[in-house]
């Protein structure tokens, strides 16, 4: 009985840090997003104008996307293809996306970004915004996807578990055989357990330990031991 109350106790604490955090996470970017969203999706710049951001949006679709279509498409039409974003911001890749793809579902943790993507994505009505609530997809409708895509998102979440959770929902969306691409960070040591701007690290190992654990194969990755160490995973049929 003993034994039974202190892991009780340990869940109960558990979930209340994992709470905590994901409040944090939602508060941190509603603040970046107030004062300069723009920067803080894409540092290379202080200020953007609307079409340097967005063109530079279709320069990262064009390097991570575009040059990637057969595992990405695996024989479809990009038009037909409905596909989920997770960390949207203010859609500078969202837009894009919307552009190249037949249906783009898109969440963030933060209010602020959700309304910048909203009105940035105002006349595409192909394209979907959700706030989510930064661990998971359940605001997104239960469809069938075929692809899934982050970039430069789990790289700021400092919790393996929280990052688990996003894998495992994806996998609960996808279309068996289809491909989750999306990059983490590889560099270990950089912040804090609650910094949300420096994330959690992951090494080869713990990265293809996590599809496994998740129903996934991790076919190929690369950058690891780099901020942007990129991870294809398939789900498997």
């Amino acid at each position: 009985m003993q034994f039974h109350a202190l892991e009780h106790l340990v869940r109960r604490f558990q979930e209340r840090s994992r709470i905590r955090l994901l409040s944090k996470m939602a508060r941190d970017w509603d603040e970046r997003a107030r004062k300069n969203a723009r920067h803080y999706i894409a540092t290379g710049r202080d200020q953007w104008s609307d079409e340097a951001f967005f063109e530079s949006g279709r320069k990262t679709v064009c390097q991570d996307i575009v040059t990637d279509l057969e595992n990405i498409c695996q024989g479809k039409s990009p038009s037909t293809m409905r596909i989920i974003e997770i960390g949207c911001g203010a859609a500078r890749l969202t837009s894009a996306l919307a552009e190249m793809f037949g249906e783009v579902h898109a969440v963030d943790v933060s209010g602020e970004m959700v309304a910048l993507a909203q009105t940035a994505l105002t006349g595409k009505t192909n394209a979907y915004v959700y706030q989510n609530n930064g661990c998971d997809l359940s605001t997104v409708p239960a469809l069938e996807f075929d692809f899934a895509y982050s970039n430069i998102v789990f790289q700021h979440i400092p919790s393996r578990q929280v990052i688990d959770s996003y894998v495992k929902d994806v996998y609960r969306l996808l279309r068996p055989g289809s491909l989750f691409k999306f990059q983490v960070q590889g560099i270990a040591g950089r912040g804090r357990p609650d910094d949300t701007w420096h994330g959690v690290s992951f090494s080869e190992e713990q990265a293809k330990d996590m599809a496994e654990r998740n129903g996934f194969e991790m076919r190929y990755c690369w950058g690891a031991n780099t901020q942007y160490f990129w991870l294809w995973y398939f789900k498997r049929p």
